[in-house]
């Protein structure tokens, strides 16, 4: 037997193991933007802060195998480009343009001769990706009581019990939205303020604690608005109605909220501008999308969807099911599918739409519970939600429990300020 022993161990008994693969690792984890490959060996591709090229060699021999780790799970935002520098990638010349961007991927590649050239032996999509962890508590803020605008919040408990109001920190808003980042914080913020829009959004720790009012970075839009969860533990603010320097508009804009809480600039995004709709996260074999819904474009409901991918990046609209309506609440429950509920059409409505693992929304369900609009939905338990206030004839504090099914539970009356508009997130994935 000849060839050379590259990085393997002698055991105990004097024999010398086999190398995972029969490769040579590199121990070096590769960030640069570049990478010229050698056949026989394994890499880790880290592309957290960048794309990556990378340079097969020039001349290869049948058998030769090379191996690429997603070594932080990043390809998906920042890809690899295989450059097969002059032979064949999978009976393709060199003039293709090769990218794999699948998160959590491993790229395994065998040269088969000239005529097929490198053929992969392992691209498949990871099946199982990881899912950000299930909060278990929810929190609701802010509102609009039957008197004025007010800065309170109620904590939800794993069981979906809501505790009696706390004072809040930061400036009274209402018609905003709420969601979770960080895997396990919340962040309140947008809609309307004292006596006009606001941009002020407020973190929301671990515990379930208010920080004081923080003025988003220059450029973001105070509206109305809806957010969700994206990413394994990130979150936007998306769509709205509010003042855009000349007159009121419905706003195609999104802000990402980083998962250290940072709110961007104002970006804009596919779909049609509107008002009052809702967004919540869903999963499948990717935890990380969401689906925003509804609302009225220029005043007028809709029924359209638009689906968000783990990087925060808006589909365009999708033709919607179920009635057109605005003003409804959205959750996710199951620990992979949402649900869309209550809302106003011409006039206050209960029915509800499930939306599977894949982003599928289905058809009406009449709903369970008061008729209403203005609530707000959030997830807790881990694996369940809640819808809560809301306004039919006057102010609620009424809340309907969602179990794991997706079946929405009667009416409880509600505990703390009966108000409208509040905003909601889940937060801390201990129960």
């Amino acid at each position: 037997m000849s060839g050379i022993v590259q990085n393997n161990t002698v055991r105990s008994s004097g024999t010398i193991a086999v190398a995972a693969s029969g490769l040579n690792w590199d121990s070096a984890v590769i960030t640069a933007s570049t990478l010229t490959a050698e056949a026989g060996k394994g890499y880790f591709i880290n592309t957290t802060s960048n794309i990556c090229t990378i340079t097969l060699p020039s001349a290869a021999e049948v058998g030769d195998q090379i191996v690429f780790v997603d070594y932080a799970r990043t390809w998906g935002t920042y890809k690899i480009v295989i450059d097969s520098n002059g032979l064949n990638y999978q009976g393709d010349a060199d003039t293709f343009t090769v990218e794999y961007n699948t998160s959590g991927e491993t790229l395994d590649i065998v040269y088969s001769g000239a005529s097929k050239g490198w053929i992969p032996q392992n691209d498949d999509t990871v099946a199982d990706a990881p899912s950000p962890p299930p909060t278990q508590r929810a929190i609701f803020g802010f509102g609009l009581s039957a008197s004025a605008k007010v800065a309170v919040s109620n904590l939800v408990n794993s069981s979906g019990v809501i505790g009696s109001d706390v004072s809040a920190v930061g400036s009274i808003k209402a018609g905003g939205g709420g969601a979770s980042y960080g895997g396990d914080k919340g962040i309140l913020g947008f809609g309307e303020g004292a006596s006009d829009w606001t941009a002020k959004t407020n973190l929301v720790s671990n515990q379930g604690v208010v920080s004081a009012d923080a003025t988003t970075v220059s450029g973001a839009s105070g509206r109305y608005t809806t957010a969700c969860s994206y990413g394994l533990d990130k979150a936007m603010f998306l769509y709205g109605y509010g003042w855009n320097g000349s007159a009121n508009v419905d706003f195609p804009k999104k802000n990402l909220v980083s998962n250290i809480g940072i709110v961007s600039a104002d970006a804009n995004v596919a779909g049609t501008a509107r008002r009052y709709p809702a967004a919540t996260r869903y999963g499948g074999s990717d935890g990380g999308k969401a689906i925003v819904a509804y609302g009225a474009p220029s005043g007028s409901n809709t029924n359209i969807s638009n689906l968000i991918d783990s990087n925060g990046g808006v589909g365009s609209d999708v033709s919607g099911v179920g009635t057109s309506r605005a003003n409804l609440s959205a959750s996710p429950y199951g620990g992979d599918k949402a649900i869309f509920a209550y809302g106003y059409t011409s006039s206050n409505v209960n029915m509800s739409n499930k939306v599977s693992n894949e982003g599928v929304v289905a058809s009406d369900v009449s709903g369970v519970g008061t008729a209403r609009r203005d609530s707000y939905g959030a997830p807790y338990g881990g694996d369940k939600g809640l819808f809560a206030y809301g306004q039919d004839s006057g102010k609620l504090n009424v809340k309907n429990l969602i179990n794991n099914s997706g079946i929405i539970q009667a009416d409880v009356t509600g505990v703390g300020t009966a108000r409208s508009g509040p905003m909601a997130a889940g937060y801390s994935t201990s129960a």
